[in-house]
């Protein structure tokens, strides 16, 4: 009989000792119930009696129990405590990768790089002389230019011109005339065109021409209706002016941009203002003159081009992740609340017996 008893009392200490080392599996706390009601049959005599064995070790038994439930309480809470703390961290972390993404998408950044090219196509230079006539149209290389010879009058050029009448974009009633010369191209060479004018209009307080650049001269002399590609042009592109009496040098730089459905050109463009020194005779000099030089800055076109940096991929991944630990730590915290529950059972149990155990 006190074999058996202390077979049963052994059995006790196991079972508690393994529920200090469980693995929390589900199918475990689940049965929790059950193996309470069990160990209940198999602690109860048939015939009501407990052994004086068993009684010495109950006395000794209360204050260690107690210590091991305290210890596995406070241990408990801190496990809940770092759940929420892991919880919290990880529902941040969703929330900034989200709103990250989310940035990244409407902010694209723009990328900068340059090409390098041995020559440009031939862009359109549109001027707008008004009733100052064109008197000399010349290419050069090397940025060499003659010496003037007879300025002021009419001499023989070698440009590309088309004169194009059209109405303006803004001002549908103003017609404009515009002599639109084919520009440089040779950017290695250095080649330029070198423009004179002249004007005799003594009742303006200020005199000066205006000009636009646009990409492809080609395209002007391919376009079915050039009137309404000059529309265009001026629609889209900057206006600019040299004044008269001055030699004004146009360094030009071609820019391509391309954003996320369109691609736009345009130019950018140094200047320098060099003053004439008129050796005309006086009463030739009231005829005033205008001097343009166009030639490319550098054999280098710049391309922007506008580039989201959010990858989705890389977003998904961290979601999935963060989403996996959220499903783990839902799982701990439920088998931890299972576990706190089988305790108080057991402990109530416990305490339940020893009154019984008094009385």
């Amino acid at each position: 009989m006190l074999r058996k008893e202390n077979s049963r009392s052994y059995q006790e200490f196991n079972d508690e000792d393994d529920d200090e080392g469980i693995t929390q599996s589900p199918d475990f706390f689940d049965d929790a119930t059950e193996d309470l009601e069990h160990e209940e049959e198999e602690e109860e005599e048939p015939n009501g009696s407990i052994s004086q064995a068993e009684d010495d070790i109950r006395e000794s038994s209360p204050s260690m129990r107690f210590s091991k439930t305290c210890l596995k309480n406070v241990f408990t809470v801190v496990l809940i405590f770092i759940y929420l703390l892991l919880t919290a961290v990880a529902a941040f972390l969703a929330y900034q990768t989200i709103s990250d993404f989310l940035d990244k998408l409407n902010h694209p950044v723009m990328s900068v790089t340059y090409k390098e090219v041995d020559s440009f196509p031939p862009p359109g230079i549109a001027l707008y002389p008004g009733n100052a006539p064109l008197l000399s149209c010349n290419h050069y290389y090397h940025d060499y230019i003659p010496p003037l010879v007879d300025p002021g009058k009419p001499q023989k050029w070698d440009c590309v011109i088309e004169e194009v009448t059209y109405y303006g974009p803004f001002t549908n009633q103003t017609e404009k005339r515009a002599l639109v010369v084919r520009g440089p191209s040779d950017v290695r060479n250095k080649e330029l065109i070198f423009m004179q004018f002249s004007q005799n209009e003594t009742e303006e307080d200020f005199s000066a021409i205006t000009y636009m650049l646009f990409a492809n001269f080609s395209e002007l002399t391919d376009s079915a209706n050039k009137s309404e590609f000059m529309r265009d042009c001026e629609r889209n592109y900057s206006m600019w002016t040299f004044s008269g009496g001055f030699r004004t040098w146009v360094k030009m730089s071609l820019v391509r941009t391309s954003g996320k459905s369109d691609e736009a050109v345009e130019f950018r463009q140094e200047s320098t203002v060099v003053k004439f020194n008129d050796k005309r005779p006086e009463p030739e000099q009231s005829n005033q003159l205008f001097f343009a030089v166009f030639e490319w800055r550098d054999p280098f076109m710049q391309e922007i081009k506008l580039i989201v940096t959010a990858n989705a991929w890389n977003s998904v991944a961290i979601l999935c992740g963060v989403f996996m630990a959220l499903f783990k730590a839902a799982n701990f915290a439920k088998l931890t609340i299972q576990w706190i529950i089988k305790m108080r059972k057991r402990h109530l149990r416990n305490k339940a017996r020893e009154l019984n155990q008094i009385s």
